[in-house]
């Protein structure tokens, strides 16, 4: 199975690629250059170029079919209509990469799942993602366009801790201080291993049952803020 990353080298996606390239899938990473932090795997073919002008983006892809596209760095409607432009008649799936901030918020009744109104008034990206969404619906319904919608939750590697604190987190923690979380700590939250997440994405990509179908991947643990 031929499959393209968009992207590739980011947190969820070094892992989604490793897992790939491991089960015999024939990567291709398409990106203006390699990262330092989460180079490409052995294994994989990068292609280099630039999704967002589409004489480089045609240039890499010259010649080029996939089995599968994973859209990894789109975050506007713009962004995913010229993918949909692009990869019309070059792909048997559409792999749009969303978010579960999508979701209604605060929601109604828990838990969370994929039926859940697409509601969040509180964000501007979340705004944006479900933007995208609904374009390609539009395009799954009028022209068969062969989209998947999987979205992410809170996902983290050995580079990034799950705090928005980030360092200075680490640093209170060093400190002997308290660390600053939500509210009262009390809300609920689910955190995932970006390996535990590859584990879940992998399997969707070439599967036709997935086609027209949105997916969220998380851990089925919840924890409190006071917890994590």
């Amino acid at each position: 199975m031929k499959v393209l990353f968009i992207g590739g080298t980011g947190v969820i996606s070094s892992a989604c690629a490793d897992l790939a390239v491991r089960q015999g899938i024939d990567l291709y990473l398409l990106n203006r250059g390699q990262s330092l932090d989460r180079p490409a795997p052995i294994g994989a073919t990068v292609l280099f170029g630039d999704i967002r002008d589409r004489a480089s983006a045609e240039a890499a892809l010259a010649g080029h079919t996939f089995d599968a596209v994973v859209e990894w760095i789109a975050f506007t409607p713009d962004q995913v209509q010229s993918d949909v432009d692009l990869f019309r008649g070059r792909t048997g799936q559409y792999v749009f990469i969303s978010s579960a901030s999508v979701y209604q918020t605060p929601p109604a009744s828990l838990p969370v799942t994929e039926s859940t109104l697409l509601d969040n008034p509180y964000w501007e990206y979340s705004r944006n993602k479900i933007a995208c969404e609904e374009l390609l619906v539009r395009a799954y319904r009028d022209e068969k366009f062969p989209m998947t919608i999987v979205r992410p939750s809170h996902t983290y590697d050995a580079t990034k801790i799950p705090l928005l604190g980030g360092y200075t987190s680490l640093q209170r923690m060093k400190a002997g201080k308290p660390v600053v979380v939500y509210g009262d700590g009390t809300s609920l939250w689910t955190l995932t291993n970006h390996r535990d997440f590859a584990k879940g994405f992998v399997p969707l990509l070439g599967n036709s049952r997935a086609v027209g179908e949105a997916i969220h991947i998380t851990s089925d643990e919840w924890l409190s803020w006071n917890q994590i």
